[in-house]
């Protein structure tokens, strides 16, 4: 019975071992046996699929899912270990962004300037030194106009102006952060002067140096503010260099007393033209103006400048004065007058505030004193008018910011 009973024993245990061992087989990851088998089997998948990914590293920036970037020069794909060799940049709606691979294919760039509130698509592919390639997508939104700001600027880009020609920029959002924006801009003169900047309000920030510029001498704007905070959440988008030319010397005096004015370059008289003024009810500002625009004929309206007449209509309405430069944003100017007789200049103000010489109707004879003076004239030389009887012009009325002190100039600066 012992015997038999252990022989039965062995026979069971061999059954239940046989047993387990097959159920071990068709299942049970739990067990201590197979879990040696499976971690052996992953390590050497794990090894074969690093044998075959590549070691290329591409990072492209701005990062995937970024919004408020950049639209100079925040876009770019760069590679670690590797060299590219295709990447590609469109809009969400397919349009294609042209770009760049460098020389060393160690990275790419667009060729221009974004577009604001524009999501735009990057995809780039690598390969390492064994040929093996790797890939990277990301997507990115551009700053919104509502979340950015920009300057609108004159002079432009090669330009030659005249000696009293300010830097004068205007914002299309309100600055409240001047110091930061101030100082993301800067202007130089080739002939050395100190140039300072003048906030007139949070839009209007103007650049002048203490004395006329320099003839002949060359004036560098550069707008660093791409990524500058210039108000909260609203950033700047410019990243531009500007460079303009200060031409010759010329200052014209205009006198409203003697109903005569002079044309200086370089310091000497090189002309004396009768002029008619404002009349006792409509003086001509006092100051230094700055000749802002120019145009062979342009058409005056009283009612736009606040001269009407009982019914409403302007005072004037002339559709085709000529020789007309602008000297301020309030509408003075020194113009061409055909319908006053010759006799009226050099011997009494009649205008409404304008500084009048004599002209031809047309604007096509080049003999006559108006004619002579605007083409000698250009944007930026400066005119001064005295002995009218009115106020000085105010600084912010045009491009006129030199009938300030240096003093009050420069502390209108938040550098």
């Amino acid at each position: 019975m012992t015997n038999s009973k252990r022989k039965g024993l062995a026979t069971a245990s061999a059954l239940l071992g046989g047993m387990l061992v097959l159920t071990a087989c068709s299942g049970g990851s739990e067990a201590a046996g197979d879990k040696g088998g499976d971690s052996t089997s992953q390590a050497k998948v794990d090894e074969a699929a690093a044998q075959k990914a590549s070691e290329a590293e591409i990072t492209i920036t701005p990062s995937d899912g970024s919004d408020n970037a950049s639209i100079n020069n925040a876009a770019k794909v760069t590679v670690a270990k590797g060299t590219l060799s295709n990447v590609t940049m469109t809009t969400e709606s397919g349009t294609a962004v042209s770009g760049q691979i460098s020389a060393d294919k160690k990275s790419w760039a667009p060729s221009g300037q974004l577009e604001r509130a524009t999501t735009y698509k990057v995809t780039a592919t690598a390969e390492d030194s064994q040929g093996r390639d790797a890939h990277e997508n990301a997507s990115f939104t551009t700053v919104a106009p509502d979340h950015s700001f920009i300057g609108n600027f004159t002079p432009e880009n090669g330009s030659t102006v005249g000696v009293g020609m300010p830097v004068s920029i205007n914002f299309d959002k309100a600055i409240s952060n001047k110091a930061a924006v101030q100082k993301g801009i800067t202007v130089a003169s080739s002939s050395g002067q100190q140039v300072v900047g003048h906030w007139f309000n949070a839009n209007r920030l103007d650049f002048r140096p203490e004395q006329y510029w320099k003839e002949g001498s060359t004036v560098t704007l550069k707008l660093n503010l791409d990524g500058v905070e210039g108000a909260s959440g609203v950033y700047g988008v410019q990243q531009k260099t500007v460079t303009f030319k200060i031409g010759r010397n010329q200052v014209s005096y205009v006198d409203a007393k003697t109903k005569q004015m002079k044309i200086t370059q370089n310091g000497k008289v090189v002309k004396t033209v009768p002029i008619s003024a404002g009349a006792p009810d409509h003086t001509t500002y006092q100051g230094q103006m700055v000749i802002s625009e120019k145009f062979t004929q342009t058409r005056m309206n009283g009612a736009t400048v606040g001269f009407k007449d009982s019914d409403g209509k302007g005072e004037y309405d002339i559709k085709d004065v000529p020789h007309a430069m602008r000297l301020t944003t309030s509408g003075t100017f020194i113009h061409g007058n055909y319908w006053g007789a010759p006799s009226v200049f050099g011997s009494v103000n009649t205008s409404h505030g304008c500084v009048g010489l004599q002209d031809k109707k047309g604007a096509n004879d080049p003999n006559t004193p108006a004619a002579w003076f605007y083409e000698h004239s250009m944007i930026g030389d400066v005119v001064v008018v005295s002995n009218t009887g009115d106020r000085t012009v105010s600084p912010d009325n045009g491009l006129n910011g030199w009938n300030m002190s240096w003093s009050q100039w420069t502390a209108g600066s938040a550098a």
